[in-house]
């Protein structure tokens, strides 16, 4: 029942963050770029809800637009990470011998770094944009679905349906996506919902950097970057963007939680989900 809850309330949760950035030109039509210079740092309240920023721009505006990059660059992110180590994973797991002990050892190469510190290494030698975001985020991304779309292949290709399927006449491919891939996806689903969370907030952090979207964007940690020295006099620039963040991790991890036990996905000894 818990588990339920947990997930109408994540995905309700995202529905409503979701159509609040769709519609973001309806429900603040000054847009977020608009500057007022002789209301800036203006409070809530009127005709701006959430106040104006230092350049007298509307905050609800610039938030709601803000929901658009942050939810479209954890998805591409996710979505890239996913797709390249679901199949790197598959083929190692499969395959085994040399090919599994590369992927492992490239893997373990990545893992030695610390992954924020890479993302913002790439993303300030590459310079500040979103695509840029997208690929920092992606290049250790992948490796946690790898590892367990590896783990869950190895687990399987000795069942007897796979044996069956090789009788059969079948080729790897199509025992690994028609067999194998769908009794993983329960696995990588619920690290994909997590993996969004990191990514947004990862998304953030770099904005907050200055390594993240670039200006005039109304990227959330940029947004709160942008606030902090007024952190005194206009509370209100860091705490509704930074609120707007939690609440979208919030449904995430809400989300996350409650497909971990709907769909039996267990904790092995060291932590890390594996398939029931």
């Amino acid at each position: 029942m818990t588990s339920r809850l947990g997930v109408v309330a994540g995905v309700a949760g995202l529905i409503v963050i979701a159509l609040a950035g769709a519609a973001a030109p309806w429900l603040a039509p000054t847009g977020p770029y608009t500057p007022d210079l002789g209301a800036r740092l203006g409070a809530p309240g009127g005709a701006h809800l959430l106040g104006q920023d230092t350049l007298g721009r509307d905050v609800l505006a610039r938030v709601l637009y803000g929901t658009r990059i942050s939810l479209g660059v954890a998805t591409a992110a996710v979505g890239l990470s996913l797709a390249a180590g679901t199949v790197l994973g598959c083929v190692a797991g499969y395959a085994g011998g040399w090919v599994d002990e590369a992927l492992t050892r490239v893997i373990d190469v990545l893992l030695a770094f610390p992954g924020l510190l890479l993302a913002i290494a790439l993303a300030a030698v590459r310079g500040p944009s979103l695509p840029n975001v997208v690929l920092a985020l992606s290049v250790l991304g992948w490796t946690g679905y790898a590892r367990l779309a590896r783990a869950a292949v190895m687990s399987l290709r000795e069942r007897e349906f796979v044996a069956a399927a090789r009788a059969l006449g079948a080729r790897p491919v199509r025992i690994v996506a028609r067999h194998l891939l769908p009794l993983a996806g329960p696995v990588l689903l619920v690290q994909a919902t997590f993996g969004m969370a990191g990514a947004m907030v990862a998304e953030g952090s770099l904005s907050f950097l200055g390594v993240g979207a670039p200006p005039p964007l109304p990227s959330w940690g940029a947004m709160i970057d942008e606030g902090r020295p007024f952190l005194l006099v206009a509370p209100h620039l860091v705490v509704f963007p930074g609120l707007a963040l939690a609440l979208a991790v919030l449904a995430l991890q809400l989300l996350g939680d409650g497909l971990r036990d709907l769909l039996d996905v267990r904790l092995d000894g060291a932590g890390r989900m594996t398939p029931s």
